[in-house]
Order: C-alpha cells, then structure tokens, then sequence
C-alpha cells in the first residue's frame, strides 16, 4: 500500500520549485493534491495536468495566501471539491533581499505576510476540520537561515524563525487530538528563486556546504513525505535541517 493512500494534501506555493516537487511525491505515494498558487496560469495548470496522470485527485486554485480572507475562501472550496483534508503542506514564500539600511517597509511586510502570515492563515482555515476527524499533519517550510541567520536577509530570516515557534506552538496546541505539526529547514537547495542568486554568490555557498553542493526539491520532498506520513507518527514539533550538513 503506498504511504498516502486515500489522504488528501494542501500545499501552497506549489506551481514550481519544491512545493511541485513535494505535491508530486505525494501523489505518486497516493495522495489527492489539491495545490494553490498565485495565479491559476500555464504554469500551473501545467503542474495540475502532471499530478493528474500520476492517477489521483489534483487541481489547482489561484489564492493569495498572505490574504486571510482568500485562504478561507480556497479553503472552503478545497473541502467542497475534496471532502477533507488530511495534510497542509505550508510552502509558499518569497524574498526580498537586502540589507536592512536600505530595505523598505513594503519589503520588510511582503516578505512577512507572504512567509509567516499565510502559515497562520492556512493553518486556521484547516484546524477545525483537523480536530473533528482528530487527525492531521502539518509541515510548514522554515529554512535554515531561520535557524541561524544571514546578512541581508533579515526579512526573510525574522519570517522562517517565526515558523518555526509556530511550528512548535501549533504542536503543543493540537498533539492531544492527534495533530502533527513539524517544519522543515532546507538550505541552498537549486530552484528559480536560488537561480536568480549570482553565480559568484552561489559558488560561495556551495563551497561552504560539505556535500559541495546545492541540494534538488525532491529531496526535501521526501523529508516532507516522511513528516506526511505514518512513518512519522510519533514525531511533532520538530525541525529537520534539509542542508547538506550545512547547518548543523
């Protein structure tokens, strides 16, 4: 029996980059992925189309995640189309670097409504379904400059260290009624948004990791299918490091 049969996943920011990477490694494990994203364009009905001949349940919904409001209403929606929901997969995120002298307030907000505020907004809008059926798991994407911290990326790194007291907050809240909440924390992992990185920089980082390399979104999938899963039954309120020993 594959890991995620007949469960039902959220997961945000997942046009692309490692929320595709994980909605794919769900479905091929059996799980109906419902996915959100900005925009409901080629991109994402591209993905949608790919999750669909793995054999489950998928379809796309455009929704801003920063926005409280439009998180309910998808949602909704996502358990009018699905029945339920079994896992959220908190993913969607976004950077706006620069050093704190020159970043501006709009900067400094994007980053956290986008990265912390829709951790928030989605996890409210599933909670109740979760504690009825008494059972969920939750696995929001910090990072390890959350962890550790980096220049120029104060926004960013004040976003992901908030998930991660989310994270385990959340676990506390919930673990009675048989709700796993974990966070992931991955490093220099090779996606378009680290694409965008200077290709002096991202030697830099890569000279630093000791695996000398960037790390693919399949092999954070695969740590989000683990927290998912049953194999993970007994763990919650964790953060694993997904970063080449980079951070450890």
């Amino acid at each position: 029996m594959k890991l995620l049969e007949g469960k039902t996943a959220i997961v945000t920011g997942a046009a692309r980059g490692i929320g595709k990477a994980i909605a794919l490694k769900f479905a091929e494990e059996g799980c109906n992925v419902a996915i959100t994203d900005l925009f409901y364009d080629e991109v994402a009905m591209a993905t949608e189309a790919e999750l669909q001949a793995l054999g489950v349940k998928a379809k796309a919904y455009a929704s801003n995640a920063a926005k409280f409001d439009d998180t309910q209403n998808v949602v909704n929606q996502i358990i009018t189309d699905f029945g339920k929901i079994d896992i959220l997969i908190n993913n969607a995120g976004i950077t706006k670097d620069t050093l704190l002298m020159r970043m501006t307030e709009e900067q400094w907000d994007a980053v956290i409504n986008v990265n912390l505020k829709s951790v928030f907004n989605f996890t409210k809008a599933v909670q109740g379904g979760m504690l009825k059926q008494r059972s969920g798991a939750i696995v929001n994407m910090s990072s390890v400059v959350g962890v550790s911290g980096n220049g120029g990326q104060s926004n960013y790194s004040a976003s992901k260290a908030g998930i991660i007291g989310f994270t385990k907050s959340i676990a506390k809240e919930l673990g009675s009624r048989g709700i796993r909440s974990n966070a992931i924390a991955p490093g220099f992992i090779i996606t378009e948004m680290t694409a965008k990185i200077p290709e002096d920089a991202r030697k830099q980082w890569e000279a630093a990791i000791p695996m000398k390399r960037g790390g693919l979104p399949e092999e954070v999938a695969k740590v989000a299918l683990f927290l998912a899963s049953d194999l993970s039954s007994y763990v919650s309120g964790q953060v694993i490091n997904v970063c080449g020993a980079m951070n450890c």
